[in-house]
């Protein structure tokens, strides 16, 4: 990528489907039916299945799979519940918590929907505000779980958490407001990022860079953590295998769905597939986490003996 292109989101809309490209699509102050992502834009226009009275519904696939991931998420926050001497269990139960926010969003967001009142389509912006500040917030949550396992802090305690909390309050409220001026206009400040190349550079860092800064901080600490401080190998596996999962998902998203979208004739695209592996992603994450963990304390050794 270029330098002058740095901050635009005009290139990434037109091939992809991302929540942001709601905050500049041409149809939101024009009181038209949106039921594609790419409504707008020059790229493939994705138009999903048809409903009647001429209606659209542009990406059930992604809209199944969300729900799946909303339930498999459920599953595994259950199932960490039941780790009871696990390091850092509600420090990556808040992590989970955050992506089943980010599924919740991503029904309204990406999923289609049709939308054809203004106060609707209102509401699809404000779920995209939402849904970019929990993409933040919960990639910076998960920074800080490869932190939590060095035990610079007591995990699970309300210091832990609340700084945890706190921090990622300020991130998702950060993006949220900066979103959300550019969908309304309440200062005018981002006004001109909805014409042109759609530059936005406070939303280009927040939600282009600053995740990705944080996964790889992530993968870092824990490859340290598991290699220097454990002395493991097999946990590196599950991490790679997240990790590639999670990649694959975003070609999907940015190289490939261009390609899809025009193959289907506008039926189907990338995004679904960049769901579907980031949930793969997510749940490689949790057994890589559950592998170096503890499912209990270990059972007390008794000081006496027993003779006959």
């Amino acid at each position: 990528m270029g330098s002058t292109q740095f901050g635009n989101f005009n290139n990434f809309c037109r091939d992809s489907t991302l929540p942001v490209c709601n905050l500049f699509s041409p149809w939101r102050n024009r009181g038209e039916e949106m039921f594609g992502q790419l409504q707008g834009y020059d790229g493939c226009q994705l138009s999903g299945i048809a409903l009647p009275g001429g209606r659209h519904l542009g990406n059930i696939g992604s809209i199944l799979i969300a729900f799946l991931a909303i339930l498999v998420t459920i599953f595994l926050i259950l199932r960490s519940d039941r780790k009871q001497a696990a390091v850092g269990r509600r420090e990556f139960q808040l992590f989970l918590v955050g992506y089943i926010i980010i599924e919740i969003c991503e029904i309204f967001t990406v999923g289609g929907l049709p939308m054809g009142s203004p106060l609707q389509q209102r509401v699809v912006l404000g779920f995209t505000a939402v849904h970019l500040g929990a993409i933040v917030a919960t990639l910076w949550v998960l920074m800080l779980n490869g932190i939590v396992g060095f035990q610079l802090l007591d995990d699970g305690t309300p210091l832990s958490l609340g700084l945890m909390l706190l921090s990622a309050a300020a991130l998702f409220i950060g993006t949220g407001y900066i979103a959300l001026d550019t969908a309304f206009s309440y200062s005018g400040h981002f006004d001109a990022s909805l014409t042109g190349d759609h530059r936005n550079l406070g939303l280009y860092v927040l939600y282009q860079l600053a995740p990705l800064v944080f996964l790889v901080a992530f993968f870092v600490l824990e490859t340290i953590l598991v290699l220097r401080v454990l002395g493991e190998k097999k946990p590196i596996l599950y991490l790679t295998g997240a990790a590639l999962l999670f990649a694959i998902g975003q070609i999907f998203q940015y190289v490939i769905s261009t390609h899809i979208c025009s193959g289907t004739n506008g039926r189907i695209n990338g995004a679904l597939f960049e769901t579907f592996f980031t949930l793969l992603a997510v749940v490689m994450t949790w057994v890589f986490w559950s592998s170096i963990t503890e499912d209990d304390w270990p059972m007390p050794v008794s000081g006496g003996t027993y003779t006959s």
